[in-house]
Formats: structure tokens, C-alpha cells, sequence
């Protein structure tokens, strides 16, 4: 597991979860499981979900390609837009069951860049009163950002009600303070596959039980 990773286990383990979902893909389920591993009991529960995945480029996987418009994808791939509507799924499915409990609930979501950029975009649709007009793109591998979700008003959730969402961190790399960038092209060829994303599901992930909230 690589260092940043653990960093980040460290760094959130006097940090209390409900719940922790992690992407099925190496990077992010490694990650997932380094944070989960430091915590205490009353452990989380830890959930595996591809609808939190990277972003898949088809046959461009593993080339970083540049597109431009929001509906362009490669063949096989999917489009910033097609990532957009999975992260409306991943909201119904990993932090609309905690808003219908009616309690504050502590939950971590381990992702990767775009995917995380555009869960945090879906999130501020469902706030009428949210800013549009900044971009969370561009995050650090393993760094955090920090959203806090409530039902606006005093209603109970129900498919369509306004929220109140607030970003309070963003991209967040405290834990990365002491590691140095690298130019050896054997250590920054491993790095970047393995935090890239790059469609390797985790060993551990395809033997993982998904638990019930």
C-alpha cells in the first residue's frame, strides 16, 4: 500500500465514521481500507460501490486524453456528462439513506479526482442556494475536501427536496506535508498507475460483502 495512503489512515484515526464507501478500484479501495483500518470500534461499516468509480475512457483508458466538450467520449467510454448522472446514483445510494435516518451521520466517500469533482457538483444542483460558479477540479491524490448535507427546513427527505449543502475544505493534503515529489521514473511510473485509477479492480473489492445501512 503506498505511503500517502497509509498517511491518510493516520491522519483520520481519531476521526469517528458511520460509514465508509470506496470505489472498487485499486487505488481508491486501498485507500478506503488504510482509513477504515485505523479506525476504532465502533468500526464503520465499509462499502464497496462502483458507482463511485473514476471516470472510464474506453480505449483511451491509461492515456490521459484531453476532451473538451462534456458529451465527447471515447468508444466504450463514458462522457463528463454520463459521469455527472452516476454521481446523482451514488448520492441516492451512499448519502440519501443517511439524510432518511433523521441523525447526524459521519460518512467518508473514496473516490477519485473527476469522480469526486462531479459528486460534489451534483450535491450543490440540490441546493437552490448554493454557488455554481467554482470548480472542484483538480484535486491531489489523496487529499481531502469536506462537504457537510442537511434537509433544508424541518421536512423529512423525499426524492426532490431542496438541501442545504456547504463545502467547507477543499482538497486538503496536511497528511502529505513530509513527502517529497519524486523524479525517478520507476517510482512515479508505479505512483501514477496506481493512483490513476486506471480500471484494475481491487483484489480485496471483488470478495468484499456490501453491507446494509
Amino acid at each position: 500500500m503506498p505511503q500517502q495512503a497509509v498517511a491518510v489512515g493516520e491522519y483520520f484515526a481519531s476521526t469517528k465514521f458511520d460509514s465508509i464507501y470506496a470505489s472498487d478500484l485499486l487505488r481508491a479501495n486501498a485507500t478506503g481500507q488504510a482509513i477504515h483500518g485505523r479506525q476504532h470500534e465502533p468500526f464503520p461499516s465499509f462499502i464497496v460501490t462502483p458507482k463511485i468509480r473514476e471516470q472510464h475512457f474506453g480505449e483511451a483508458e491509461g492515456i490521459y486524453p484531453v476532451l473538451f466538450d462534456r458529451d465527447e467520449k471515447f468508444p466504450g467510454a463514458e462522457s463528463l456528462n454520463d459521469l455527472a448522472a452516476r454521481a446523482e446514483e451514488a448520492i441516492m445510494e451512499c448519502i440519501v439513506p443517511h439524510l432518511r435516518f433523521g441523525k447526524d451521520h459521519h460518512i467518508a466517500l473514496v473516490s477519485h479526482g473527476l469522480c469526486i469533482s462531479e459528486v460534489i457538483a451534483a450535491l450543490l444542483r440540490s441546493d437552490p442556494d448554493s454557488r455554481r460558479d467554482i470548480s472542484y477540479t483538480g484535486l491531489l491524490n489523496t487529499a481531502w475536501t469536506r462537504v457537510t448535507v442537511s434537509i433544508k427546513g424541518d421536512a423529512a427527505y423525499s426524492e426532490g427536496v431542496p438541501l442545504d449543502v456547504q463545502v467547507t475544505h477543499v482538497n486538503v493534503s496536511d497528511h502529505l506535508k513530509n513527502f517529497t515529489i519524486t523524479s525517478d521514473g520507476s517510482q512515479d511510473s508505479e505512483a501514477r498507475k496506481f493512483f490513476g485509477g486506471g480500471g484494475e479492480i481491487a483484489d480485496a473489492a471483488q470478495s468484499e460483502d456490501r453491507n446494509s445501512l
